[in-house]
C-alpha cells in the first residue's frame, strides 16, 4: 500500500509529501494540476500502471496542496517548479519521462526547454496549460475582482470543484509572468504527446495547438478528444494517457 514520505526543501525546510512506485526505468516522474493532488485520478492510475508493470513512478503534492507543507496562499509557479525539480534530482533514476496536467504541463516545459533534461525521454502533457495566469486567468477576472486585486493586492475566486473560494495574490501573478513559455520557440529535446479536451471549460484547445507551433525541433503529437473536457480522467481517457506514455517509452 502506498505510504507517503516527505522530502525537505533546502531554502526553508518546507516537508514536501511524494510517493514512488518501485520498478524498472525508465523514471516516470507525475506533475499534477494546480490545486490537485498526487492521488487524483489519473495520479493513481499511473501509480497503478507503475504498479501492475513493474515501472517506477514517482508523484508528490505541491507546497500548499495535498499532503505538503505550506499554505496555498503562498504558492508561485517559480515556488512549484523548484519543487518539481527537486523531485527530478533526488529521485529520478536513469532516463526520465514527465507526465503532467493542466499546471504540471507548465511546469514540465519550464523544466524541460531548451534541452535542459539531458536524460529526457519524452512528455506526455494532459491539457497544458502553459501561461495560464497571463494568458487564462487575467483576462476572465471581473472588474471588481481587478478592483479587489488592485486594492488589496489579492483576490478571492469561486473554487469550481468544492464549496467557496480561494485566494490569489498580485505576487502570484507577477511570479506567472516572469515565467513564460509562449513569447519564444521551444527546444525540448524529445518528443512531446498532447492530450487535449475539445470541450474543456478552464483550457481551450485552441491554447494546446499555440503549443504545438512553438515546439519547433522536436516530435510533437496533439491528439483531440472531441467530447473531453479538462479533467480528462474517464476510463478511455486514462486508457489514451497509458498508451501515450507507453508509445513515448517504445524502443525506437
Amino acid at each position: 500500500m502506498d505510504m507517503d514520505r516527505a522530502y525537505k526543501m533546502p531554502d526553508d525546510g518546507r516537508r514536501i509529501a511524494y510517493r514512488i512506485e518501485e520498478g524498472d526505468g525508465p523514471t516516470v516522474l507525475w506533475l499534477g494540476g494546480f490545486r490537485s493532488s498526487m492521488t487524483a485520478t489519473k495520479a493513481e492510475a499511473l501509480a497503478d500502471w507503475g504498479r501492475t508493470h513493474h515501472r517506477r513512478v514517482v508523484r508528490f503534492d505541491y507546497s500548499g496542496h495535498g499532503a505538503s507543507d505550506g499554505a496555498f496562499a503562498d504558492g508561485r509557479i517559480g515556488r512549484w517548479l523548484a519543487e518539481a525539480r527537486a523531485m527530478l534530482a533526488a529521485f529520478a533514476k536513469g532516463e526520465v519521462i514527465i507526465v503532467a496536467s493542466s499546471m504540471g504541463g507548465w511546469l514540465a516545459l519550464l523544466m524541460a526547454r531548451e534541452g535542459a533534461i539531458a536524460n529526457l525521454k519524452g512528455l506526455v502533457l494532459i491539457a497544458p496549460a502553459p501561461d495560464f495566469t497571463e494568458r487564462l486567468m487575467l483576462p476572465q477576472l471581473t472588474e471588481s475582482q481587478r478592483v479587489e486585486l488592485s486594492a488589496t493586492g489579492a483576490v478571492a475566486l469561486p473554487d469550481d470543484y468544492a464549496a467557496g473560494v480561494f485566494h490569489l495574490t498580485r505576487g502570484f501573478f507577477d511570479d506567472g509572468r516572469r515565467h513564460g513559455v509562449l513569447d519564444k520557440p521551444l527546444r525540448i529535446g524529445a518528443p512531446v504527446h498532447i492530450l487535449q479536451g475539445m470541450a474543456d471549460r478552464e483550457v481551450p484547445y485552441t491554447l494546446a495547438q499555440e503549443l504545438v507551433g512553438k515546439i519547433v525541433e522536436d516530435d510533437v503529437v496533439l491528439t483531440l478528444i472531441k467530447d473531453g473536457d479538462h479533467r480528462l480522467s474517464r476510463p478511455h481517457d486514462i486508457a489514451r494517457l497509458i498508451d501515450a506514455v507507453e508509445r513515448i517509452d517504445a524502443p525506437a
